[in-house]
């Protein structure tokens, strides 16, 4: 009889991984393909003048040689991340929801942020994101700022509930307008704000975040038979 457990989903391995990214990163950076082999034959070549400067015996060269291909993969892994970062701001930049898949992945363990936004415009699909961290509360509007200022105004109001006042809250606006922030800028901006509260109160603030955002979305009707979880702005008509 055939067991009804289901197999464990397969990773795939480093070799795998590093070809997906290399096909991704092409796409923007067509170049990288030429630009990491000679990386690697520059780290031997570096390894391999190691030794011979060093006068080593032939044993020597051979691990001279290894160090250096060693180093030359760190640094072509380095410059592939550093790209792959590039093509996705690049792929990413101008598209709804771009804000989200930034604020709820390239924060880092300071911050706390979803992928949805916390309000949304039916007609126009813009939003606003929020992310709570350090730094206080940020509300990132992503589209034309007149349409989404009664948003953010309203975002703003629910978080000096959230906050009493205690901490800033900070609005951006992602684009490229004068006083826009780009979309591959918008993370480090976040991460540089001054840090406003210490870690407990970091959690503590994140707890009443998710309080009032559970009590908001409580509020609203959901039609019967529908998943809370999987509800979404409506269409624009």
């Amino acid at each position: 009889m055939a067991s009804r457990t289901s197999a464990p989903e397969k990773r795939p391995g480093f070799f795998t991984t590093i070809k997906q990214l290399l096909s991704f990163t092409r796409k923007s950076y067509p170049w990288v393909v030429w630009v990491l082999p000679l990386i690697l034959v520059a780290g031997i070549g570096v390894g391999v003048g190691g030794a011979f400067l060093a006068q080593q015996r032939w044993w020597g060269l051979i691990l001279w040689g290894i160090f250096g291909l060693m180093l030359g993969m760190i640094c072509s892994m380095l410059l592939l991340n550093r790209l792959a970062t590039g093509a996705m701001y690049k792929q990413i930049e101008g598209t709804p929801g771009a804000t989200g898949h930034v604020v709820s992945n390239m924060l880092g363990r300071s911050w706390r942020a979803d992928d949805m936004p916390v309000a949304i415009s039916p007609k126009s699909q813009e939003g606003v994101y929020r992310a709570v961290g350090r730094g206080g509360v940020v509300l990132v509007g992503e589209g034309s700022r007149r349409r989404l200022e009664k948003l953010i105004k309203k975002e703003k109001t629910t978080a000096r509930r959230i906050t009493h006042d205690a901490v800033p809250v900070t609005v951006l606006f992602v684009g490229t307008g004068e006083d826009d922030i780009p979309i591959d800028k918008l993370a480090k901006t976040i991460k540089k704000l001054p840090k406003a509260v210490d870690r407990r109160g970091m959690t503590q603030l994140v707890a009443r975040t998710e309080s009032i955002s559970q009590g908001a979305m409580s509020s609203l009707p959901i039609p019967k038979g529908v998943d809370p979880s999987r509800v979404r702005a409506p269409k624009p008509r």
